[in-house]
This record gives structure tokens, C-alpha cells and sequence, in this order.
């Protein structure tokens, strides 16, 4: 078969109406990512020593009833999205709601599946029991990083890239930019709830994002890699502020909003 054909077979079956509700599950399942974190955020504002990340929510659904099954059903939705990603990086959009297809979407799009693939990894992982924590690679990472002037400076590249997600995010939050991203927005009466999840979803997570990002900056100056854990360092730094039991609570409800818009993008998102 010639690689033409190839081709061609690949993007027809992209167009599919099963991949399309293959990629739509990785939002549900992004969905119950972000909501296990936010919850483990309020856990932790109230005496709880779990790790607020995507490895201490894994770990938590590994250890219930049926939890290994659960992330096998996470694994699968998460390399559906990440495998939808790369199609739009490669070919753009593929339906009539599709995205822009600009050079910057299709970095974007690359970018968000790699995200995608590293999220199915340690879901892997932790369904066969072999999963490990984020912060404490992290934190090994950036320790092997300090040791070298390239090192760091990639370090501090690291950081102002979280810090320009992290505040894109809140731009993209308070200017409601999410807007875009949703198909039959205006005809249809979804707007009214999917507005105010969208809006206060976007603005915490973007704000832990910024979050990280500061603390690796911090990390890298001070050349202390403990200080460089993650999303888990930067929760658990902001508990530690005056009123930070109020403060973390309200991240992890900001967290876990977010999550429930990820299931309003599995029904409306521009796909």
C-alpha cells in the first residue's frame, strides 16, 4: 500500500463518528481527573497528607473497589484524546466546527497531546501498580537540572512557559474566550450554565498553574529541588499562607469546576 493511501485511509477514519466520540470520552475523563484533584485539595486543606496532583488522585482511585478497571477505562479515553490532538496538529480540524487551522493551533494542538500521552503513561502506571508520584519526579528532575548553567536555564524556560499557560488561562477565563471552543453555543440554552463553570474552572487553574510556574522559578534560584514538586508543592505552599486551609479549599473547588466544564466540553466542544 503506498504511503498516499495510507494517508488517506488515516484521515478518513479521523473523521469518523466513533473516533470523534472517542476524543469527547477524553473530556469526561479529564473531567474525573480534575475533580479527584480538587477533591483531594479540600481533603488537604482539612488535615488530609495526600499528594494534590494527578498522581495522588491515580493512586486514590487505584485503592478503591474496582479502581485498576477504572483506570484502564482513563488510560484508553486519555490516548483517545491525545490520538484526536495529533490529527489536528497534522490536518486540522476535521468537522464543520472545527477549529482555526493556523500554524500556532496546530503547536497548541501537539502540545496538548503530549500532555495527553504523559497523563495515559502514569494512568498505565498506576493500573499495574507501578505508578510513582509526580512531585517527587519532578523534584528529582529539576535536582539533576541545577546541576549544570543549561540545566537551569531550561528550568527557567520551563517556568515561563507555565507561566504564560497559566495566565492565558485566566485571560482565556475572564474574557470568556472559552466561547470559541463550543459549538451551538447560542442556540441552544447551555450557555447559562456552562458560562460560570467555564469562567471560575479557567481562572483557578490557571492561577495554580501560575503557581508552578513561580515556584520553579523560586526552585532554580535557590537551587532547591524540593521547591520544584509541581502542582502538589504549589497547593500545599499555598495552604501554608495565613487563612490557607480557606485558600486551598477554594483552589480545589475552583479545580473540581473546571473538571465539570471538562464534561460540558464532552457534549459541546468543537471537535
Amino acid at each position: 500500500m503506498r504511503t498516499g493511501e495510507v494517508g488517506r485511509g488515516a484521515r478518513r477514519a479521523a473523521r469518523s463518528r466513533g473516533f470523534e466520540r472517542g476524543a469527547r470520552f477524553g473530556h469526561v475523563v479529564s473531567g474525573v481527573l480534575h475533580l479527584l484533584i480538587g477533591m483531594l485539595a479540600v481533603a488537604v486543606a482539612f488535615g488530609s497528607r495526600e499528594n494534590i496532583d494527578q498522581s495522588g488522585a491515580l493512586a486514590t482511585l487505584a485503592d478503591k473497589p474496582g479502581g485498576r478497571i477504572a483506570l484502564w477505562v482513563l488510560s484508553v479515553g486519555f490516548v483517545a484524546m491525545a490520538l484526536w490532538r495529533v490529527v489536528e496538529a497534522v490536518w486540522g480540524g476535521q468537522s464543520e466546527h472545527a477549529r482555526s487551522n493556523s500554524p500556532l493551533d496546530r503547536v497548541k494542538a501537539m502540545g496538548i497531546a503530549a500532555v495527553y500521552v504523559g497523563l495515559s503513561y502514569s494512568t498505565i502506571g498506576f493500573a499495574q501498580g507501578s505508578g510513582k508520584s509526580s512531585g517527587e519526579q519532578n523534584a528529582a528532575l529539576s535536582a539533576r537540572l541545577m546541576q549544570s548553567l543549561p540545566g537551569k536555564a531550561l528550568l527557567i524556560v520551563a517556568a515561563l512557559i507555565l507561566l504564560g499557560v497559566g495566565g492565558y488561562h485566566v485571560y482565556k477565563g475572564v474574557t470568556r474566550g472559552f466561547r470559541d471552543d463550543l459549538t451551538t453555543y447560542d442556540r441552544t440554552g447551555a450557555g447559562r450554565w456552562i458560562e460560570p463553570l467555564a469562567v471560575v474552572g479557567y481562572v483557578a487553574k490557571g492561577i495554580t498553574i501560575v503557581g508552578v510556574g513561580i515556584l520553579v522559578v523560586i526552585a532554580t534560584v535557590r537551587s532547591d529541588p524540593s521547591q520544584a514538586t509541581g502542582l502538589d508543592g504549589a497547593l500545599k505552599t499555598l495552604g501554608a499562607q495565613p487563612f490557607g486551609a480557606v485558600l486551598l479549599t477554594c483552589a480545589g473547588a475552583g479545580v473540581a469546576i473546571y473538571g465539570l466544564y471538562c464534561f460540558a466540553m464532552a457534549r459541546y466542544a468543537k471537535m
